[in-house]
């Protein structure tokens, strides 16, 4: 099982300042056959590894929908610490985001609590922050402000943020989890809160739990029941099983497991399962004596070397080892022996010879951890590191991403007429459908309306489609409305939006006016506008020699809609008049029924 004293990422830290250059990162996407595949896959970013990550997700775009920069760490409960920065000082942040950006990942930080527990030499240090309210305040300030943080143009830099908190776990004594567990939901429960107040979203990653009823609890501290319905992602360390001794990075049985466990107390699209992009070496056994210089880390207790999986294959070959892959744990290993030889001057030669046992995942192993995105509708694999995989392991997970895709929907809205007169129900038409025309009966779909010069979209019917995928409602509308279908995206449908129609309506005008009137008397033409609206300005027009001109002076209504004209003729004759409406950004004018008035 996994050693609870050693967090299972800081043994990979180089430091070696990696120099690289943005300017070679517009490599194409490899070649995307139809259906575009899933987007399963996510992983973090290390500030070390920056290299080799950054090419990796430009290239597997199409698999990748976020990604977590692995850049900061809590030093106290007023300081983040900005790790990239101090690793990368030529090459400032703004770069890599605005790759991230161009190539639309949704980009979420991850904060580690690691540089709390420096060498396992603070425990606790973390519980007892939790544990007081006001410090407990401050670190949910401190992290919301890194989260709502924005770059030189005002434009937010991240998405969200990855709490990463595993060292307390494996520094503090089990001892400690049930009084922290209670303080640790409430952090998150504040985050959440402030994140979510914002747009923001909420990823949490943290080791295994498993079912309580198997008596095998795992890290129940992270308390997923409790935690899960405030957190948007909840990322499994499911890695570092064998981390003393030789074995299986995470076997597929503990893997599934735990994912088991998680979609019963989270919802299984919030859920990503872990996989490793390294693999572990660890020395078993050492004959004869080792030269001073290797005596110090050649010995069967000393910690197990990491090794990218993108290295294995050469390593295998190197010391002409035959890697062997296990059904049973979905891994590969292999043995080898290797001679340390060291002669002195005077001739002496002292030598030993070490066997090594490897363990790592390779494409299969990958494939078989997609299967259980597939199995589980989980939200997809979280990658520990982006960029160390091999191209082999990427097409794998291209391969069930593309098998479990999900199916593109057509939408379509269509009315009798874009223009209709108020209170009178003009018939709506969608359709939905697949990208081969099929239709697609019992979808759920909501109609939404916005008025000019609203910013957002008001439901104001959910319905369903029916055999033939058609969705048909009569609308009636007060205003001149911008009307769109939409339907949710599931786990076999992505979410679909038809375009967005305007429908114009006509304002309803009434008239009266008397039939006849002396010359020289004032004639009273009144009536009232329907929606009824103030400010709506009203003309009256008289036919003359042939066209239409204008007569008397305007008006506005007023706030019961009703509106007053006048007008004095001082010649005897029948006088023909209409009333015209105007218009205005909601309802279209109108132009009143003619009539007829005679001047006696």
């Amino acid at each position: 099982m996994i050693n609870r004293k050693k967090p299972r990422k800081k043994f990979l830290v180089v430091s070696t300042l990696l120099i690289f250059t943005f300017s070679l990162f517009s490599n194409t996407q490899p070649a995307i056959a139809d259906p575009l595949p899933r987007k399963i896959l996510s992983g973090w970013i290390p500030y070390w590894n920056m290299k080799e990550a950054i090419p990796a997700i430009v290239a597997n775009g199409d698999l990748i929908k976020e990604v977590m920069p692995f850049w900061y760490s809590l030093k106290s409960p007023s300081k983040i610490a900005d790790d990239y920065t101090s690793a990368n000082p030529s090459i400032p942040m703004a770069i890599p985001l605005a790759t991230m950006r161009d190539s639309g990942f949704t980009i979420i930080p991850t904060i580690t609590d690691e540089t709390l527990n420096a060498d396992g030499t603070k425990p606790l240090a973390l519980a007892k922050m939790l544990a007081d309210p006001a410090t407990r305040a401050q670190i949910v300030k401190l992290i919301s402000d890194l989260a709502f943080s924005k770059n030189i143009n005002g434009i937010d830099n991240f998405d969200g943020i990855d709490l990463d908190f595993e060292t307390f776990a494996f520094v503090d004594p089990s001892s400690s989890w049930p009084s922290t567990r209670v303080n640790w939901v409430s952090f998150i429960q504040e985050l959440s809160n402030t994140l979510h107040a914002k747009g923001k979203l909420l990823s949490l990653t943290t080791p295994y739990l498993l079912d309580p009823a198997t008596g095998k609890k795992g890290y129940y501290v992270y308390d997923w029941a409790s935690t899960g319905p405030m957190i948007d992602r909840l990322r499994i360390m499911t890695y570092d099983y064998s981390t003393t001794n030789p074995g299986p990075i995470g076997p597929i049985d503990w893997v599934e497991r735990t994912v088991s466990y998680a979609v019963s107390v989270v919802p299984a699209s919030k859920v990503y399962v872990g996989v490793a992009g390294y693999g572990k070496d660890w020395i078993t056994k050492v004959e004869g004596t080792c030269p001073s210089q290797y005596a110090s880390a050649i010995k069967t207790n000393a910690k197990a070397a990491a090794v990218i999986m993108k290295d294995m294959p050469g390593l295998a070959t190197k010391n002409g080892a035959t890697p062997t892959y296990s059904e049973v744990n979905a891994e590969v290993t292999f043995t080898y022996q290797k001679a340390y030889t060291v002669k002195s001057d005077a001739g002496v030669v002292t030598t030993c010879t070490a066997t090594h046992t490897v363990w790592y995942q390779d494409a299969r192993s990958y494939s078989v951890r997609a299967q259980l995105v597939a199995k589980y509708h989980l939200a997809g694999l979280a990658a520990w590191t982006l960029g160390w995989e091999d191209l082999a392991a990427s097409e794998a997970v291209r391969t069930v991403g593309r098998a479990i895709a999900p199916d593109q929907v057509i939408s379509t809205l269509t009315f009798d007429t874009n223009e209709i007169t108020y209170g009178i129900p003009v018939n709506l038409k969608g359709v939905f459908q697949l990208q081969d025309k099929q239709p697609i009966s019992g979808l759920p779909v909501h109609l939404e309306i916005r008025t000019v010069g609203e910013a957002s979209w008001r439901e104001i019917l959910q319905t369903a489609t029916g055999p033939d995928g058609t969705v048909i409602a009569p609308l009636t509308l007060g205003n001149s409305t911008f009307v769109r279908l939409r339907s949710d995206a599931s786990w076999e449908r992505l979410g679909s939006q038809s375009s967005e129609l305007q429908v114009f309506v006509k304002g309803k005008l009434s008239v009266n006016a008397p039939t006849s009137s002396p010359v020289g008397s004032q004639i009273l033409i009144h009536g009232t506008v329907q929606p009824k609206r103030t400010g709506v300005e009203i003309s009256l027009e008289r036919f003359v020699s042939g066209a239409w001109k204008p007569s008397g002076a305007k008006t506005q209504t007023d706030i019961s809609g009703g509106y007053s004209l006048s007008v004095t003729e001082t010649t005897r004759t029948p006088a023909r008049y209409r009333v015209i409406m105007g218009n205005d950004e909601k309802i279209a004018g109108q132009v009143g029924a003619v009539f007829t008035i005679v001047i006696y």
